[in-house]
């Protein structure tokens, strides 16, 4: 008998751990409270608390070796603090220095550039207000995952994060898949 994996891409609201048990008992929702996932669903990868975006979870964990692998890039919206220049674009680009593991890391060269706002749905705290100063919208698009890793690459050229999403991995989009909204899918990977 060939065992059936099950496989779900997910719009992982903010405030949302990306597990199905809360190790620090913190008072904040799970991955199973947006679905009756079958046992031994595995989210592939990680979002932070505070980001957004896309989640694909799965049953099988060679799926998600494949995944969490560095061949398939990972695309983020990000919003930061201020309005970035076109000099910082390009040291993103080309990879930043950042904090990791308690050492010093480069990041491997990807891909940046300013963007429209993408008006995604307000989200449910919100950012700060327009007497703060301006802010900008940015596409980065690496193919590692480093712990915080756009964060840290946004703050390193002088533009910290104020936005979070991330709206692609690999071939598999965000789209207009609604905040919190779960959907079942045949495949994560086309071979």
């Amino acid at each position: 008998m060939i065992e059936k994996h099950h496989h779900f891409i997910i719009h992982k609201p903010w405030g949302m751990i990306s597990q199905f048990v809360n190790p620090a008992k913190r008072k904040k929702k799970l991955l199973g409270d947006l679905y009756d996932f079958p046992e031994g669903t595995m989210a592939i990868g990680r979002l932070d608390v505070p980001s957004e975006g896309l989640l694909l979870l799965t049953t099988d964990g060679k799926v998600s070796a494949e995944i969490r692998s560095n061949k398939f890039e990972k695309e983020y919206c990000v919003q930061v603090d201020g309005q970035i220049t076109q000099e910082a674009i390009e040291k993103l680009k080309k990879g930043v220095e950042i904090g990791f593991n308690g050492k010093k890391y480069v990041t491997k060269p990807g891909k940046a550039s300013m963007i429209n706002d993408p008006k995604f749905p307000l989200r449910s705290q919100k950012i700060r207000d327009e007497r703060h100063g301006p802010t900008s919208w940015i596409s980065i698009t690496i193919k590692e995952g480093k712990f915080r890793q756009v964060r840290k690459m946004t703050a390193a050229v002088g533009y910290p994060t104020l936005r979070l999403i991330r709206v692609r991995i690999g071939e598999i989009e965000l789209g207009n898949l609604e905040v919190g909204a779960v959907k079942e899918v045949k495949t994560l990977i086309n071979k």
